[in-house]
Parts: structure tokens; sequence; C-alpha cells
């Protein structure tokens, strides 16, 4: 009687587990993902030189002014390792000029046009600080510089600024970063002062 019940449920049990170990399923990729990226906690400082201008700046951020590629005095890299970015800062002094400078500024952004899907301009205005400029957020998924700022006073002073990445440009994937790192530029932006009647 044993053996007939075992008969009779291996039997019965057969063509289910045969049924459930028929049923296969089609492997599928998982979708590309980006690493992700821990954005440190924002603090600053002040950066004090013999230039003449100050301004704060991420303390995880480190500013070199050694490097051969920078010709002139006041110029800067301001590099942050941990996104292999790099903010380059040109200071000129202005002598009857400044027309040139905000024209020179305004091709650098036109160079990103091919490449760009939107521009996002914005005004800088602060008569107190005597600070004036524009910022321009570059969109689009290969541009190489995707934020670029000039501050001037008009009369004697003009920087200029560019963010450029070490990797190859790709910036749906750089978003996060670059979106932490523009609001440090806003703070140097807000925080940025002219030295009075100084020139380098």
């Amino acid at each position: 009687m044993r053996i007939e019940f075992l008969k009779r449920t291996t039997f019965l049990i057969s063509p289910v587990l045969l049924f459930l170990g028929c049923n296969s399923y089609d492997p599928v990729p998982k979708p590309t993902g980006y690493l992700r990226i821990d954005l440190p906690e924002k603090s600053y400082r002040a950066y004090e030189s013999d230039c003449p201008f100050t301004f704060d700046y991420p303390t995880y951020a480190e500013i070199i002014t050694s490097d051969p590629m920078l010709r002139e005095k006041c110029w800067m890299n301001i590099n942050f390792p941990a996104f292999k970015g790099n903010l380059h800062v040109s200071y000129k002094p202005v002598t009857d000029n400044l027309q040139q400078y905000l024209e020179d500024s305004y091709q650098f952004k036109v160079k990103h046009m091919s490449m760009a899907t939107a521009f996002e301009d914005s005004l800088i205005t602060d008569p107190e600080r005597k600070v004036y400029g524009m910022a321009f957020q570059i969109k689009g998924e290969r541009t190489a510089s995707p934020y670029q700022f000039f501050l001037t006073d008009s009369v004697h002073h003009f920087l200029r600024a560019s963010l450029y990445f070490r990797v190859s440009p790709n910036n749906d994937s750089l978003a996060p970063v670059i979106d932490f790192l523009e609001k440090d530029f806003e703070r140097m932006i807000s925080s940025f002062r002219w030295k009075e009647n100084e020139t380098p």
C-alpha cells in the first residue's frame, strides 16, 4: 500500500515539477548605470593673495598657481581632485580693452554651441562691491565646459573662469557634480571682492 501511494504521488507530482522546470527566463541585461558619487559637505575658506581680488572657495578644492600653463600673474586653476575637475581662472587688468575681453568671453561660450542643447545666462550685478558680469550654464551631454563666468568692475579689472573635467565629456553622468560645483561658483561670485586701488 505504501509503495502504491508513492507511485501515485510521484505520478501526480512529476508533471508539475516538469512544468515548473520548463519555464525559462530570458536573461535581461541590467541598464547602464553611473557610479555613485559621494559629495563632500560644503565648507569654504577665503582666498587671499597679492592679486587684486579675494573670494571664498571650497575647502575640498586646491588653488594651483605654479602650473607652466598659467602664463600670467593672478592666473590659477582651482582644482577639485575628487571630481577630476578644474576651474581655469584668468585675470587681466583693463586698459581701454574691456570690450575685447567681453567679446572673447562670449566667443568662448559660442565655441560650445555645437555640442550644447541649451544655454542659461545669469546677469551678475552688485554696484556696492563693483562686481558685474555674466555666468553661463552650458547644457548638453558632450559640452566640454558646462559652466563659465566673467567678472569685472568695468574700469580696472577683468576675471574669467571656466570649468573643465579631466574625463571624456558625459555631462549626464557628471550632472550631480556639475550641480554641486555650481553652488560653489555661486558662493565664489557672491563673496567676490575687488581690493581697492590694487592692480598686479
